[in-house]
Parts: C-alpha cells; structure tokens; sequence
C-alpha cells in the first residue's frame, strides 16, 4: 500500500563499480584482436621477405653486381620488384647483344628464284604419275606375260608393280588337262581384272570371265541380226532341253520345240533355233525351235511386198492377219487414209484381204502391213472397198518404187 514500506522487499542499488568492470573486458578484447592484427602483419612481412629472398637467389646470377648486397639487405616487396625489373631487363640486352654478328640491313640480299629455276620438268612429272597409277581396275582389258606357273594358278606380267595372279578355275572354259603345255612360260594371254589391287598391289585376273563376256556379245549381236544358228543338244530336265552356245549354256523350253512330246530322243542331235532371251546380268539364254521356222518364212518376205492373209483377231489397236504360219499387225493408222469410228466397219475377223509389207523386224519376229497404200483418194477404202482389193496387184507396183527410193 502506499506509503507502506516493506522490509522485506529488494532494494534497488546503483553499483557504479560494478558497471565499469562490465565495460573493461570488449576494451581488453579490443586490444587483443589489435594485438593479434599486428603480429599476423609481423608474420607475413617476415613470410613475404623470406620468399622475396628466395626469389631473387633464383633470378640474380654471379655475375651481376648486386649478389651479396641485395641478399644482405632487408628490403620491401616494392624494393624487390624494382630490383627484379632490373635484372631481367639486363638480362634481355645481355641476350639482344651480338656485336661481331649483328648485320646491316645494307648488307642483307635475297635472290628471287623464278620456277624455271626449280628443275621442273613436265615430261618427267607425268611419267612420275604414270609409274604410280594404278593398273588393273574391274572389268578392265589387259594384255601380259604368264611369268610363273603354280599349282593353284599363275601370275601374269601386266605391267604393274606386282604381277597379276590368275586362278586355275579362272584360265578358261571346262576342265584343262595339261595345265602347263596350255601356260608355258612367256605365253602373251588376254585377261579381264575381276578383283582389283589388295595390299601387295596384286590384282587377279580371269581368262574365263574375258571368254564369257565376248561370247555375251556375240550371241546380243547374233539375236539383235534373227540370225538362226545351229546347236548340239546335250542334256535335259523337266522343263526342256540345254545346249552350248559359243561356250554359254542355253536352254530351250518344251513350249518352243516343234515336237515337245518326246523331246528326249533330241539329245545329241543338233536343231536349229532363234534366240527368245538374252540376258547378261541375269545369265539367261533361252532359245525356240518354233521361232527359227517363223523366221525362216520371215526371210522369204520383202519389204513392199503384197500379201494375202485372214483377219486372225480384231484389237481396239489394230487387226492381225494371219500369214500362214507367221502373224502381221495392220496398225489402225495403216487402214485407210480416212476418219474412221470403228475398225470393224472396215475388215471382219475371217475375211481375206490384201496389204503391203512395211517392216520385217526379225528379233521381235514383228510383221506390219499397210492397206491404206492401196488407196487412190483419202477414204476410198471405206467406200469401194471390193474396188481396191481387186485392183490391189496393180496398185501395189506404184507403192512399191516409195520402198525402192527409201532402201537406195
């Protein structure tokens, strides 16, 4: 209660003592962390003075005059610097300075060198690139030297940096008996590369393949001609017979043999034949008996010709006309010089009529005929067609000098 004391209550006392002794421990460690700041500073001058001197015993030679002197001398990091500058920097002239062999820029000279200088022969760089072109590339011809004979094969002289090795099952056609009395040494042989250059520089070589490739060719020109040719049957299977043609192995389908009945009894009997398909990367030669006697009827017609025949079919493209045995295309462009809306207002299938040859392609055993030759005005054909095929042998003799003047 109020002005009641209490006895008993703390009294509240100012300890002015006590307050300073509070305050004196952050001065004390105030002066402490100073203290502590110098001494790390003492530290690191000596630290920095002792890799100072270190440093300038590496950098000051014997020979410079400042040997004993600086490393006596207890200098600052600015001090150091400035002394090593200078050292370097007489260091530097000391390796620039060449008194006797300094020359002067009167006395320095070049010589322009032009390129007829430089021994530079053309004939002699191209004869470099020759020796080291490579020699035997695939499918290419080469003529050489059988040099030395194996029993696996032989090497040929090519002209290259190594000889050509050719195979034994690659030096021809079937089965070679007398392997060196065929190949005696120096023999000249004409050889195809079907395996270029391996690491020694060796290429191999085929006389086989050589064989083969002109007896393609021979046999693509013989059937592009519907030239017949005559062949020996040697061997049979289910779907015909086989025959060598120019060493490459034909076939003839049972479907293009006159007889196919008994196709058997024709081994080792020789027949005439056509070729049907000739194909080099397949390696198919097929060949017809059937289109061998086409052919021979082919060869009896001439160009200009008149002919009599049966309208076989009737095509939206033209009529085929039977030519006894051999079938022609009358060409719906070939009919009439006439507009005509439908063939069979002109010909009907069985009806005979008359036409002129106008190409004998033998390979594709192709006949094309002509009636509207026969016309003496655009159309007639359509409107007196009796009249033109009755006159057609006269009207033929005048069409026929068009064939005369295009064959001169």
């Amino acid at each position: 209660m109020k002005g009641v004391s209490d006895s008993n209550a703390p009294k509240k006392i100012k300890q002015m003592g006590q307050n300073k002794d509070l305050k004196r421990p952050p001065q004390v460690l105030q002066i402490n962390k100073r203290d502590s700041k110098e001494d790390v500073r003492d530290k690191n001058n000596n630290d920095l003075y002792l890799s100072n001197n270190e440093a300038l015993q590496e950098v000051i030679k014997p020979e410079t005059t400042l040997k004993n002197k600086v490393l006596t001398e207890n200098l600052t990091s600015e001090k150091v610097k400035e002394v090593v500058n200078n050292l370097k920097q007489n260091q530097i002239l000391n390796k620039l300075e060449k008194p006797e062999n300094i020359l002067k820029k009167e006395e320095i000279s070049f010589q322009e060198r032009k390129v007829d200088d430089f021994d530079f022969d053309e004939t002699e760089f191209l004869a470099a690139l020759n020796e080291n072109e490579p020699i035997g590339l695939t499918g290419e011809n080469i003529k050489g030297k059988v040099i030395a004979i194996e029993s696996d094969g032989l090497y040929v002289d090519i002209g290259g940096k190594a000889p050509g090795f050719m195979p034994k099952k690659e030096c021809g056609l079937g089965v070679i008996t007398n392997f060196k009395e065929k190949f005696p040494i120096g023999l000249e042989v004409e050889v195809l590369v079907i395996k270029e250059q391996n690491a020694d520089g060796m290429v191999t070589v085929s006389s086989r393949a050589l064989i083969l490739r002109k007896s393609w060719e021979t046999v693509s020109n013989i059937s592009k001609s519907g030239e017949l040719i005559n062949v020996l049957i040697n061997g049979f299977n289910r779907g015909g017979l086989t025959c060598d043609v120019e060493g490459l192995r034909g076939f003839i389908p049972r479907s293009q043999l006159e007889d196919g009945s008994d196709y058997q009894s024709l081994i080792n009997k020789t027949i005439r034949v056509a070729f049907l398909e000739v194909n080099p990367d397949t390696k198919k030669l097929v060949l017809s008996e059937k289109k061998a006697s086409l052919i021979t009827k082919f060869l009896n017609l001439t160009l200009g010709q008149l002919i009599e025949g049966e309208v076989l079919a009737i095509k939206p493209y033209g009529f085929f006309i039977d030519l006894g045995g051999a079938s022609g295309l009358l060409h719906q462009s070939a009919v009439t010089n006439g507009s005509i809306r439908n063939l069979r207002e002109v010909f009907s299938e069985g009806e005979n009529i008359k036409a002129l040859i106008t190409e004998i392609d033998l390979e594709k055993c192709r006949i094309g005929l002509d009636t509207a030759l026969l016309e003496n005005s655009p159309g007639e054909l359509l409107i007196d067609k009796a009249t033109v095929m009755n006159e057609a042998t006269e009207r033929a003799l005048k069409a026929q000098s068009l064939f005369v003047k295009e064959t001169s």
